[in-house]
């Protein structure tokens, strides 16, 4: 299905609740690709390692950057290092 999505002064749109409610999940990752945008359900399962017995903090704003928080393409590299050494 498509629809015509309007967005807010904030830049913000809303999914239909009849997409919405197809996925078991109220969590999206959102891609931009030249000028496609691609938005997905986010399975939080997916994400975590089955062998990992803990959990590690890869930011922390008040600790690594006075409080602020930080640009999307920064905390990437931050992850890609990480998992480069796992």
């Amino acid at each position: 299905m498509t629809t015509i999505l309007k967005s807010t002064t904030k830049g913000q749109i809303t999914l239909p609740s009849s997409w919405r409610k197809q996925f078991n999940t109220d969590r999206f990752i959102a891609t931009c690709d030249n000028n496609t945008i691609k938005i997905q359900p986010l399975e939080i399962e997916d994400f975590i390692k089955k062998d990992v017995q803990k959990e590690r903090v890869v930011f922390n704003s008040a600790r690594d950057n006075k409080g602020k928080g930080v640009d999307a393409k920064v905390l990437i590299k931050i992850l890609k290092k990480l998992d480069a050494k796992d």
